[in-house]
């Protein structure tokens, strides 16, 4: 069995001196006060330092290194020397082992060397042992238990503690690259969707009727523009590293009015209706809205045919109503849904609210998303 000292602690490497120095001179100590006992030779002092040079070793191999522990405090029970401060080696190296999971195994060890003394050493030497010598050699062996088992469970609780901290950290991260997600797709695709449809129409027309070329050529550039600005400012979201939190990316209902415009530039005529007492919202209520309608309008560009839409805003009391109708092919029940329908969904659902998709009134695809105002703790 190979050694690597560079696989033991730094403090072990230096703490077992001190606990050598304190058995050697313990022992010599409890030699001169216990009468009867065979006088020290070399091998107890041999005996009281190999005991902590043995506990470098005890984390890699825990189990071994007890069993040489109790080992060589069974020789030296049964030579017969006086008892002290010796067996502190075994009862450090109990509770380590008990602390390392190894009970049974730390047990038995214990249990040897208190069963070598009554059953063998006592009889031996004929010495008679009584209840108070039995009571106190017992309690010694109970209280490094003890000390094992609460060290132990400490441990398991601390462990216990940091892995719900990095099971938390990892969700949070799993939680802020959804999120990047669900905001990259929303402002690329949206804006993408507009300058496919308007570089089609520009290459369409170019030849027969410049002047509306030009007008698409100004749309993309206007939404190539916008695109720009929000990926930027999502950018500079994610490289501040400052703030003790990160700021969520921004967003306003008040960017609807915006939305509407660039999608008649794709030919959408796209008309807005709202209902109820028009005031600020929380922030990610807002933020959550406008992506819906923007997830929702250029599924319509995209994949609808239609040549018009309608979005509805209805404020009530506790929650926001937002519906986004078109008249195009219709909702496909058969479809599986896509990454914009589901972040739709999820960004209505992390707020504690829902989204319906399914075939509008007369034709075409309703997008129904209940956002309430207030987050679900």
């Amino acid at each position: 069995m190979s050694v690597d000292l560079r696989a033991v602690p730094r403090t072990a490497l230096f703490g077992w001196l001190p606990l050598a120095v304190f058995q050697v001179v313990g022992t010599v100590g409890a030699n001169h006060n216990q009468t009867g006992h065979r006088r020290l030779d070399a091998l107890a002092i041999v005996i009281a330092v190999l005991g902590p040079v043995s506990l470098l070793f005890l984390r890699r191999w825990p189990r071994q290194v007890l069993a040489f522990v109790v080992a060589i405090t069974v020789a030296y029970v049964l030579r017969d020397y006086a008892f002290g401060p010796v067996l502190a080696s075994l009862a450090i190296a109990t509770v380590l082992t008990v602390v390392r999971g190894h009970r049974v195994a730390a047990w038995l060890g214990l249990g040897t060397v208190v069963v070598t003394v009554l059953a063998i050493q006592r009889p031996m030497y004929d010495r008679e042992w009584s209840w108070s010598w039995l009571s106190g050699a017992l309690a010694w062996s109970l209280l490094v238990l003890a000390v094992g088992e609460l060290v132990r469970v400490r441990r398991e609780r601390i462990i216990a503690s940091r892995q719900a901290r990095a099971e938390a950290s990892r969700r949070q991260a799993n939680e802020e690259r959804l999120q990047i997600a669900r905001e990259l797709h929303d402002v690329v695709a949206h804006h993408i969707s507009l300058i496919n449809v308007q570089a089609g129409v520009a290459l369409h027309i170019v030849d027969r009727k410049p002047e509306q070329a030009q007008t698409a050529l100004e749309a993309i550039k206007d939404a190539s523009k916008d695109a720009l600005v929000e990926l930027r400012s999502l950018v500079g979201i994610l490289r501040d590293v400052d703030d003790e939190a990160p700021r969520r990316p921004s967003g306003t209902l008040a960017s609807l009015d915006d939305l509407v415009e660039r999608s008649g530039h794709a030919g959408l005529e796209v008309r807005k209706t709202v209902r109820g007492d028009v005031r600020p919202l929380p922030s990610s209520v807002e933020l959550a809205a406008l992506r819906i309608v923007q997830e929702a309008i250029t599924n319509v560009v995209r994949h609808a045919g239609a040549s018009a839409a309608d979005i509805e805003l209805a404020y009530g009391t506790d929650s926001l109503s937002v519906t986004v109708i078109d008249n195009g092919a219709g909702f496909s029940w058969g479809a599986a849904e896509g990454t914009g329908i589901i972040g739709m969904r999820e960004r209505a659902e992390t707020l504690g609210g829902s989204l319906d998709v399914g075939q509008g009134p007369v034709g075409g695809t309703r997008v129904l998303a209940s956002l309430p105002l207030r987050s679900r703790s």
